[in-house]
């Protein structure tokens, strides 16, 4: 993944902070032929070098409601501990944009969560209030400073987000720009 690459490349001049961004903060149903379509764009991302893990939707399953659900796990997980949090920010955006699961059904959150070895009865920590409030905050800051999709990228200290699948080359340049005081 680039972000873990940049990471690597700028080590302890960069801290990586995963916010929560909701493409689709309202639950609703979705065109499952229109998503199809949609997810064509995928091809494009995975096609950039270093290449993310990318397969168009293509089974019966529905494509996910909402967003706010995997989000919620996210956090709980978090709250778990660095390694937990990865464990399943990985297995989510695999379960997604690989295996074409519905991350916005309990299920699936739930086997999701088990696969990444994480104690069971945590799992329901993803259901506290706080959580939600961090996560529909930490999406309505991104919108403020820009956002409008993800990937998003937004330094600290910094009030605008860049936004999208953008080449090394063009992040590798804003950082540097940023860590230097240009911008």
């Amino acid at each position: 993944m680039r972000v873990h690459l940049l990471k690597k490349e700028f080590a302890d001049r960069l801290e990586l902070e995963w916010r929560a961004f909701l493409l689709r903060p309202h639950p609703g149903g979705r065109n499952l032929e229109k998503f199809r379509r949609y997810t064509q764009s995928w091809l494009k991302v995975a096609a950039d070098q270093p290449a993310g893990n990318f397969r168009p939707w293509s089974g019966d399953e529905n494509p996910p409601s909402h967003s706010i659900p995997p989000h919620l796990v996210a956090k709980a997980a978090s709250k778990l501990g660095e390694d937990a949090f990865n464990a399943i920010h990985e297995a989510l955006l695999k379960a997604y944009f690989v295996e074409n699961r519905d991350v916005s059904n309990e299920a699936t959150l739930r086997a999701i969560w088990d696969a990444c070895g994480l104690d069971a009865t945590l799992f329901d920590q993803s259901r506290n209030p706080e959580l939600l409030k961090r996560v529909v905050d930490e999406h309505n800051e991104a919108m403020t400073c820009g956002a409008s999709g993800a990937p998003a990228f937004r330094m600290s200290h910094q009030d605008v987000a860049i936004v999208g699948a953008l080449p090394m080359e063009t992040l590798r340049r804003w950082i540097n720009r940023v860590l230097d005081g240009e911008v």
